[in-house]
Parts: C-alpha cells; structure tokens; sequence
C-alpha cells in the first residue's frame, strides 16, 4: 500500500514540475489577461441622471428633478403638511431656507443623540448622500456630513433625499471608486420592502416605508 502512495506522489511531483516561488506565483498572477467590462454605461454618450431617476422610480421612490437652484423650494413643499422631522448634523442650511417660520417647532436635531424610541415617534428625516448609481437606481450613505448616523435612516417612516446630479455615479464600480472604504456604507434601493413565501409585500420592516428623492441639477 505504501509503494502504491508514494508512486502516486511521485507521479504528481513529476507532473507540477519544480516548486515555484512566491514571487513567480504573483508575477504569473499579474500576467493573467483581465478584460473585464468595467462599465455598462459611458456618462458621455447617456443621461446617467436621467437613468438613476427611472431606475430609483422603479423600486416605487418618489423620484422629483429640480433645478439646482429649486431644492429649498421642493423640500418645503414635500414637508408641507407634514410634522416631526428629524434634520442631521451638516444638511445644507440652504435646503430649508423656503421652510415655513413655524418650521423649527417639528424640526428637530440627533444632538445629543435621539433614542430608538424619540426616533420612532419622528415622521421623518431629510439627507442628502454620497453617492448614486444610475444602473442599480441606488443611493449610498457614508453617514457624513448631512447624512446622520444610520438610526436616523431606518427608524422614522419616511426619508427625503437630495441627491446632486454631480454624485450620480453610472455603475457600481464609478460608484465604489468615489467611497472612502474606511467609512460604513448603507445602500438604499428603494422603501424598505419584503415578502413572505407568498409573495405577500409587506413594506416598513426594515427601514422607511417612504422614500422621495429630489435630484437636483
């Protein structure tokens, strides 16, 4: 039994040839041909804003494009009527400049920081983001600066995002290429929405069941 093993070896020492080193392993690694299709959609040939507005919709977001001028006007009037907004650290003051006066007395700040359940009697909060990608209609938080932490983003029933038409990344890989990898990212593709093994939609779970984007630009 013995002589049989080891003339297994041996045949298979013969057959991989002399050992190669780390080196050689990397270098052959290098070598290897990667034409790889980076990207589906060429920014200069295709709308990519007006693409990431048709995909967002499509996961049922209120998808509104307004002038770059225009974003305080149509965040007050997606707010009119409605109550208890939570406004992260570092929104663009301007964006709430065309609230009404009585606006600072249901608009409230995570400073010090809200509870889940302060949070959860909140109706909603207004961020901006760091990043969308057109192919997947999806917005990426790096919870900076008007972004709030991640609680601010899941608890209330209902998010208002403004999105810049400058961060409107085409594909994914635009998209990771403009993150900082050292922050947390929380992708949003639409209301947070699931379904049991009846196909049954149930939305809210796990995040707003409201999401109304404003791209602007």
């Amino acid at each position: 039994m013995s002589g049989a093993r080891e003339e297994i070896l041996a045949r298979i020492t013969a057959a991989r040839g002399p050992a190669a080193s780390a080196a050689d392993v990397d270098a052959a690694y290098a070598a290897l041909p990667r034409a790889y299709r980076r990207a589906h959609h060429d920014p200069s040939a295709a709308d990519v804003v007006a693409l990431f507005a048709e995909r967002a919709a499509d996961y049922r977001a209120v998808v509104e494009r307004v002038p770059a001028d225009g974003v305080a006007g149509a965040v007050a009037g997606v707010l009119a009527g409605m109550f208890r907004f939570v406004v992260p650290d570092g929104l663009p003051p301007e964006w709430l400049a065309e609230l009404p006066r009585s606006g600072a007395d249901w608009i409230c700040h995570d400073d010090p920081p809200l509870s889940a359940r302060e949070l959860d009697r909140i109706f909603g909060v207004v961020t901006g983001c760091a990043v969308a990608i057109a192919e997947t209609g999806t917005i990426v938080l790096d919870h900076g600066p008007g972004q709030g932490r991640r609680a601010l983003t899941l608890v209330p029933d209902f998010h208002l995002v403004v999105v810049r038409a400058d961060q409107v990344a085409a594909d994914i890989a635009d998209a990771i290429a403009r993150l900082d990898p050292a922050r947390p990212h929380t992708l949003i593709s639409g209301p947070s929405a699931t379904s049991d093994i009846e196909l049954i939609r149930v939305e809210g779970v796990h995040g707003p069941r409201n999401l109304h984007v404003l791209v602007a630009g």
